[in-house]
């Protein structure tokens, strides 16, 4: 796997707490996320679709985009993630409740 390559020229240290502990603000924040897809790409577009819907509001821009660009690519096993991260609980129950009328039988018609 390309993320166990990529710590183990770092002595074994994970690289993302390489990241942490030599950047910080914007450029860490990219860093991390470039690292984290690299290590695992579902789970790291799960946690985005997550953060696009938890709390008040959804942020459907970016809830669009995610879903559009990875719907014939990889969302069964990013949906798959998605229950993890909210224990259970599907992406479909959470468009179901954040979004409403033809917006939210779109989404559900791509996943």
């Amino acid at each position: 796997d390309q993320s166990s390559g990529i710590n183990a020229e770092y002595g074994g240290e994970d690289i993302e707490d390489s990241i942490k502990s030599e950047m910080s603000g914007d450029v860490e924040d990219a860093f991390l996320a470039i690292a984290r897809i690299v290590k695992d790409p579902q789970m790291y577009f799960a946690g985005q679709l997550y953060k696009s819907m938890k709390g008040l509001g959804t942020n459907d821009d970016k809830l669009i985009r995610l879903i559009v660009w990875r719907c014939e690519i990889d969302l069964v096993e990013i949906k798959e993630c998605f229950k993890i991260i909210t224990k259970g609980k599907t992406l479909e129950e959470f468009i179901e409740g954040d979004c409403s009328g033809d917006y939210k039988h779109a989404l559900l018609a791509l996943c």
